[in-house]
């Protein structure tokens, strides 16, 4: 029997689409851990803290509960700093493309020559590899000055952000466990 116009199936194809749907769904779950923007600049939550110790108390509390924002703000901070190094800009979205599939959307453990690779080393080496590239591109200041202006935003809005309003379980506060896990 012929099987002329049938569309073969392949198992190669269909590992691709399922390791595609499950990225995706990483991808989402990750995203999801993320705070409501509204939540975030809520201009009734924000006043001047009292004294050193609330101020600390705030900053703590707020780098875990809007971890994920944070860090989506500072990215955009330094996205907007290499507008002008088009060259460092590339090499980040090469990075950041290797920090997805090698440490953020993989679900297994990643073996080199027969051995288990631990997560504490991808996240090393990207992390050296990201930060060696893009001192290689000659954004150095560029690069500094955008973390030190997303660090002096992040930790301004931590300190202003009242923590009244927000619930935040122990074990997420000690990053055990991911947000709304």
């Amino acid at each position: 029997m012929t099987n002329y116009g049938t569309i073969p199936t392949s198992s190669a194809a269909a590992a691709n689409l399922e390791y595609i749907s499950r990225a995706k769904q990483r991808f989402k779950d990750g995203l999801g851990h993320r705070r409501p923007w509204r939540q975030i600049a809520d201009y009734r939550s924000f006043a001047l803290p009292s004294n050193l110790h609330d101020t600390l108390s705030r900053i703590k509390f707020n780098l875990a509960y809007f971890r994920m924002n944070y860090a989506i703000v500072v990215l955009v901070i330094l996205f907007l700093s290499l507008l002008w190094h088009p060259i460092s800009l590339l090499v980040l979205f090469l990075m950041l493309s290797l920090w997805l599939f090698l440490y953020f959307l993989r679900d297994q453990p990643l073996i080199l020559a027969g051995r288990v690779i631990e997560d504490w080393i991808i996240l090393l080496i990207l992390s050296l590899l990201t930060i060696g590239f893009l001192f290689l591109t000659n954004a150095t200041p560029n690069i500094l000055i955008a973390l030190l202006v997303g660090a002096a935003v992040v930790l301004a809005h931590a300190a202003v952000r009242k923590t009244d309003n927000l619930y935040l379980d122990e074990e997420e506060a000690t990053g055990l466990i991911a947000p709304g896990s």
